[in-house]
């Protein structure tokens, strides 16, 4: 069988932030695969526990004694056996025997490798040759937050997203000029602005949330008009770091502002009129749904998704809808631990008219992966920074898909 699997290997890399992770090697007869763990700066409860112990280097044991003896002459193309074998060697609901970080990257490694066993990409792989639309990418082009330092803003991004584009490129494209454009008025604006940038490569300056807003706004809506691609606003604000549960407000210190949860509610409300937002991401804290379902309620034309409040966890998930908390939810792999997991989550986001949108972490490795999973899973939307290595690595990679599905390539339908 040329998919059976003949070995796994693991050992310790570097993120782009320079903290250890693991990345996974999985050998076929035919085929090899390796893939890597990213790790996020502001991190749900309910994700799954990273490493063992915390401990990288007891990860890459764990695959050594644990889970590699138990793979060998396993079919790689079987990836649901394959996931549910790693769920019954850690033996537990969060991973914390063997890691979410190394069941993930072992996951996906094995997919990787089934994929070269077969001579096809990894989309393919995974969702046959039906797969054919591309996501709309959804840019950071200015930090705060967790993201960044210093006297940065409050709230952790503000995104662009091209909404009405012909192709990936050209979306790819408008968000670098976006990104050019809102760097150039920074130098204008803030006298201290060195050029400093976040993990994810968006700008961080020296200047509050409702500044940032009023340029990326403008910003957006001229290139809107030179190019004629439609580019709308959004925020990730990461709410689960600005709440002080002793407090019980959200504590803006930048911006001098404390806001209980009704405060917050006509905040977020007030931002979204006034700036036209599409999107904005984790308004409130990871236990609030109710206040997330009060929002999407409130607001129409605009995607409120959750991060931390869901986690890509299916039990969170299915509490979200059936209280009507947000309307789209974020899709990260390494926070469930496999991509059965990940792909469950998804399918149950789209069967609800959740919009799911695959997305990047903050500490990334310079894999591409997320991109055919993109693809693969039919995420409407694509998280995934606009200028930093990581982030062209995967930006490049759908440019490379769209390239290689030729004439039958589309963009995904983006109903808001």
């Amino acid at each position: 069988m040329s998919t059976a699997i003949k070995s796994i290997t693991a050992r310790k890399i570097f993120n782009i932030r320079g903290e250890e992770t693991i990345e996974v090697d999985v050998t076929t007869t035919k085929g090899h695969g390796r893939a890597s763990a990213p790790a996020g700066a502001s991190r749900g409860k309910g994700e799954a526990v990273p490493y063992p112990k915390g401990d990288v280097s007891e990860a890459v044991k764990k695959v050594a004694k644990v889970i590699a003896p138990k793979f060998k002459g396993i079919d790689a193309q079987k990836q649901e056996d394959i996931d549910a074998l790693l769920h019954k060697i850690d033996g537990t609901d969060d991973f914390r025997n063997i890691g979410g970080n190394t069941s993930y990257a072992v996951s996906l490694a094995v997919a990787e490798a089934a994929a070269s066993s077969n001579s096809v990409p990894l989309f393919q792989q995974l969702a046959g040759r039906l797969a054919n639309e591309l996501p709309h990418p959804l840019g950071n082009v200015l930090g705060g937050g967790k993201h960044a330092r210093a006297n940065a803003p409050d709230i952790q991004e503000f995104l662009a997203l091209p909404v009405k584009v012909g192709s990936f490129f050209q979306a790819v494209k408008t968000n670098i000029l976006i990104h050019e454009r809102v760097g150039a008025i920074l130098e204008k604006k803030d006298a201290t602005f060195t050029g400093g940038r976040t993990d994810e490569g968006a700008w961080a300056p020296n200047i509050g949330s409702d500044d940032a807003l009023d340029i990326v706004s403008s910003t957006c809506s001229r290139v809107s008009d030179e190019t004629g691609v439609q580019t709308c606003v959004g925020m990730d604000m990461a709410a689960s770091s600005l709440w002080s549960p002793r407090e019980k407000h959200y504590v803006y210190k930048r911006d001098h502002m404390k806001r209980n949860t009704g405060e917050q509610l006509d905040f977020v409300t007030r931002l979204i009129k006034t700036y036209k937002l599409v999107y904005v991401e984790d308004p409130f804290h990871e236990e609030d749904f109710s206040s997330f379902a009060e929002l999407t309620k409130k607001v129409k034309n605009c995607l409120i998704c959750g991060d931390d409040l869901f986690v890509t966890n299916i039990k969170r998930l299915q509490k979200g809808i059936m209280m009507g908390a947000a309307n789209a939810a974020i899709i990260k792999g390494n926070q469930v631990g496999t991509l059965t997991d990940a792909w469950k989550a998804t399918l149950l986001a789209q069967k609800a008219g959740y919009v799911p949108i695959m997305s990047h972490r903050s500490g990334e490795t310079t894999e591409s992966h997320i991109a055919h999973l993109s693809v693969a899973f039919r995420c409407p939307v694509i998280k995934a920074g606009v200028v930093e290595g990581a982030r062209t690595a995967i930006l490049n990679e759908l440019i490379r898909i769209e390239e290689m599905l030729k004439e039958s390539a589309k963009m995904s339908a983006l109903t808001l």
